[in-house]
Formats: structure tokens, C-alpha cells, sequence
């Protein structure tokens, strides 16, 4: 019989370290891919993931999880990775001199565009930074990291209905940015 991640939860916290671990393995797939489609590079995504599961385990005896997944905790608390890894590398390049070219390509960054997958994951985020962020919240936990709308809601600490209702409004904005960037030559038969 396989425990529930509030009952993994919370022998991890009394320090069973094996129980952390199956935590570890049943989330951390989806932590990734959630941090990759946030960040569109791959080695980034790693060491945010792995980050997000250094603060769960030092805050293991602090938090107490109100539902049987750990999930929306992990993604809440990967959010709150991501941004302060953003507002890091927004202060650095800030602190450079104005000498150096913030535009200036890295010889690294040349070869990551060259990825077909990264490529795609800069797409979809410049069409979802057009959406208001509440609504770009919710595409990123309902649609990327595949939690249910109840999830969600305890992730954003917001009604359902209103998860309910920006998701439904995200998604027509994103069929509506799509279906105008399409040549009209090429718009599927099914889309016209």
C-alpha cells in the first residue's frame, strides 16, 4: 500500500529520510518540467528543482500540509524560486558596468537557441506574457504542471471559481493570440 504524501510528509519531518525520498521521486518530475516551461532552459530548471527540495527539506518539521498531495506546496514554493532567481540575475546584470552590453550574446546562450525545445518554450512564454499574470498563474498550474483547478486554488490561495474563471479566460486570450499570429493561407480548415 503506498502512503500519502501528508503521511510521507510528516515521517519525513520526524526523520525518516527514506520517506522524503519517495516524496522526492514522485514529484520531482513534475517540479522540473513546471520549473523548465518557467525558465526555458534545462540546466536552470535543474537547479531550481533542486533548490526547491533543499527548502522543503530544511522547512519538513515547519510546514504542515492541508491536503493529501504535496504538490501544490512544491509548485508555490518553486514559484517563489523562480522569481527570486529571476530578481538575482535582474540585480547582477544591473550592477555591471555599462560598458558591457546587456544585449551581447553569450557564446553559451547561442548554442541553448539552437535547441528545438528551448526555442518552443521562449514561444509559448513571450505568448503567455501577454496574458495578465493572474491568468498566466493559473495556465501554469492547471495546464504545465497538470494539477486539478482545487489544487491550483490552494497553490494561488484563491477561490476555485476564480481559478475556474481565469483559466477559462486565459485559455480563449491564448486561442485568440494564436489565431491572429496565423497567415490566413495557413489557418487549419477547422480553425477558420
Amino acid at each position: 500500500m503506498t502512503s500519502s504524501d501528508r503521511d510521507l510528509w510528516r515521517r519525513a519531518s520526524e526523520g525518516e529520510t527514506e520517506a522524503f525520498g519517495v516524496l522526492f521521486d514522485r514529484h520531482a518530475k513534475a517540479v522540473y518540467n513546471f520549473l523548465f516551461r518557467r525558465t526555458a532552459d534545462w540546466s536552470t530548471a535543474e537547479d531550481l528543482t533542486s533548490a526547491v527540495f533543499l527548502h522543503a527539506w530544511r522547512r519538513r518539521d515547519q510546514v504542515v500540509l492541508d491536503r493529501e498531495s504535496a504538490l501544490p506546496w512544491l509548485l508555490r514554493t518553486a514559484d517563489y524560486t523562480v522569481r527570486n532567481e529571476w530578481r538575482s540575475k535582474r540585480r547582477y546584470r544591473n550592477s555591471l558596468p555599462r560598458l558591457l552590453a546587456a544585449d551581447q550574446p553569450d557564446h553559451a546562450d547561442e548554442v541553448a537557441e539552437r535547441l528545438d525545445d528551448q526555442r518552443q518554450a521562449r514561444e509559448l512564454r513571450h505568448a503567455l506574457r501577454r496574458l495578465p499574470a493572474h491568468e498566466r498563474e493559473v495556465i501554469e498550474l492547471c495546464v504545465w504542471a497538470g494539477l486539478d483547478q482545487q489544487a491550483a486554488a490552494v497553490a494561488l490561495d484563491i477561490p476555485l471559481g476564480t481559478v475556474k474563471s481565469r483559466l477559462s479566460r486565459a485559455r480563449r486570450r491564448l486561442r485568440d493570440l494564436t489565431l491572429s499570429q496565423l497567415d490566413p493561407d495557413e489557418t487549419p480548415e477547422t480553425l477558420r
